[in-house]
């Protein structure tokens, strides 16, 4: 599977500048991004890219600042080179250690977690994905059911599945997230995540103690019900992917319709996760 690479120049001494392009990015099929020295780069799975939709989305951004990005074909066995040469590993409160397999173990943390990150979002280096394992951390997991939405990696559920969670669903609609999801999952020993390719139609009938969606607003609006339906009462669900202003209260209210009460968030940049209780 080939993949299309936006390399993007930045001119703009605001950091929030290039999460707006990035977050703009993500609510039409972008799905992973690296930092450079002079911007970041945008990774879309070929046949998904919409040339003309990406010159429409972005065009409001060039009226508040300077920009410009190119296009670039990178076959798909060319990633795992990528990521080798980028992927460093990163830590969590002290505790998570989150590294590739090329990386050699360090005992040092009491955790410790292995993702080959191919194209799939969740290697823990994302200010969302980080700020939801801080939230694990937090959690009493033990015994617990738990539903991972938007799993990238899986990471999350394999960290919720060290963390003693009892049985774990993973749902993505990209099969190379599906896929790296199972292959994670072996790595790190989790025998009781269950991988599943697919959106909100693809969830369980049954009921979760814990919910982790680190999606984006619009999609995390649109399955707002779903996740309410299959959540316990005083079950909490975790959201993530989308900024402090304005989309922190358009979440609140949103979730409040359905019986789901704001808690707590936390926020690094730009980026907030979210707590909530039903």
């Amino acid at each position: 599977m080939n993949y299309k690479e936006l390399v993007f120049t930045i001119i703009s001494d605001q950091d929030y500048h290039q999460d707006l392009l990035i977050a703009t990015l993500g609510e039409i099929g972008f799905d992973t991004f690296e930092e450079t020295d002079f911007g970041f780069k945008a990774y879309i799975i070929s046949d998904k890219l919409d040339e003309e939709q990406v010159k429409e989305v972005l065009k409001p951004y060039y009226e508040q600042f300077s920009f410009s990005y190119e296009v670039n074909l990178i076959p798909q066995k060319n990633w795992n080179e990528v990521w080798e040469s980028n992927f460093e590993p990163i830590q969590i409160k002290d505790q998570v250690n989150v590294r590739a397999n090329f990386h050699q173990p360090n005992t040092d943390f009491k955790y410790e977690i292995v993702i080959d990150p191919k194209m799939a979002f969740g290697t823990g280096h994302h200010q969302t994905t980080a700020m939801i394992m801080e939230y694990l951390l937090e959690t009493d997991l033990n015994e617990k059911a738990v539903l991972d939405m938007g799993c990238g990696t899986g990471i999350l559920a394999i960290l919720a599945s060290k963390l003693g969670a009892k049985s774990l669903v993973a749902i993505d609609y990209d099969d190379v997230c599906y896929e790296s999801t199972l292959e994670n999952s072996a790595v790190n020993d989790c025998e009781n995540i269950k991988a599943l390719c697919g959106s909100k139609e693809a969830i369980p009938n049954e009921l979760y103690d814990v919910i982790l969606a680190n999606i984006n607003r619009n999609i995390l609006i649109d399955q707002m019900e779903n996740y309410a339906k299959v959540l316990k009462d005083d079950g909490e669900i975790f959201f993530s992917g989308f900024y402090e202003q304005p989309d922190l209260e358009i979440i609140e209210n949103e979730a409040a319709k359905f019986g789901l009460k704001y808690i707590s968030h936390k926020k690094t940049d730009l980026w907030v996760a979210a707590k909530f209780i039903k």
